[in-house]
């Protein structure tokens, strides 16, 4: 290895660990553990009211599978541990008749899960270090529209779940060419799920928090978000299937107290991707203003 090589190679080394200390530093000092709780709870208070609402305006649409689609969908990438009471929960809550999208109830079900999202932004504001200067009109409507885009987003990956299967069996009955590409259809299916989650937490990024951040600002703070949070819940799974001790502990809370646990590991790895963020666009201001003086 050149010397000019390994010269790169410290800088870089310097600089991975400067952006680290320096996001981890203000995560620690600046309430980062409880705007994970905050967040963790708000989702889940959230979540049920997001369901009711996104459920009564697919039946209006005329998408009357939505709940159990959608229910899939959320908890499909949670530990089984964690979705399976939630998700029965859920089921129990869904299986209630709403019949028109415009009663109170269901509107102010949308009003609640939009607090879900001004969770996100208050725990992204602090993450980036900005103060938030828009109306609470303005913001209000943003988390509304959120919750409208992310309801129109599962419907959509809902219906395609639901009839990408019957037009690959239709396809490889009719079609002898296309039967051994079926498996790979099927997993692109997936790849358009992951697809829309990378383009959600972008969106969130860009827009939810105050100022103006350009796609690249993003990315790592993304990337870390999709990779901490398979980690983190992978590894959460297995404590639980290995040690976890919930039920002795929490008797019949034990479920609810495992899905925050849970949602409070994803929460924390979210705002850390701001801070990330956050770190490195610092860095790279500072390198600017040492390169020009």
């Amino acid at each position: 290895m050149s010397t000019a090589t390994k010269g790169s190679a410290v800088r870089g080394l310097k600089a991975t660990r400067r952006i680290i200390g320096d996001a981890l530093g203000h995560f620690n000092t600046d309430d980062g553990w409880a705007m994970s709780s905050h967040v963790a709870i708000s989702a889940l208070m959230a979540l049920f009211p997001f369901l009711i609402f996104a459920t009564a305006l697919a039946s209006f649409l005329g998408a009357d599978s939505f709940s159990q689609q959608a229910v899939d969908l959320i908890f499909d990438t949670w530990p089984k541990e964690v979705a399976e009471p939630i998700a029965r929960e859920v089921h129990n809550v869904l299986g209630v008749r709403r019949s028109d999208v415009l009663t109170f109830g269901v509107v102010l079900a949308g009003v609640f899960a939009s607090n879900g999202v001004e969770a996100l932004r208050l725990s992204l504001n602090r993450a980036y270090r900005v103060s938030e200067k828009r109306s609470i009109f303005r913001l209000r409507a943003q988390s509304l529209f959120f919750v409208l885009v992310a309801t129109v987003g599962f419907l959509a990956i809902s219906i395609l779940l639901v009839i990408a299967p019957i037009a690959l069996r239709i396809a490889a009955n009719n079609l002898e060419w296309i039967a051994p590409y079926v498996g790979t259809i099927t997993f692109w299916r997936y790849v358009i799920a992951l697809t829309v989650l990378i383009l959600a937490l972008i969106s969130v990024h860009l827009w939810l928090p105050a100022g103006r951040r350009s796609l690249w600002d993003v990315l790592p703070g993304v990337a870390f978000t999709l990779l901490g949070s398979f980690v983190g819940s992978s590894l959460f799974a297995a404590y639980l299937g290995r040690f976890g001790s919930y039920a002795s502990t929490y008797a019949g809370l034990a479920s609810i107290m495992i899905a925050v646990v849970f949602l409070y590991i994803i929460s924390a790895v979210f705002i850390l991707g701001g801070e990330l963020n956050a770190s490195i666009k610092r860095y790279r201001e500072a390198r600017a203003v040492a390169a020009a003086g």
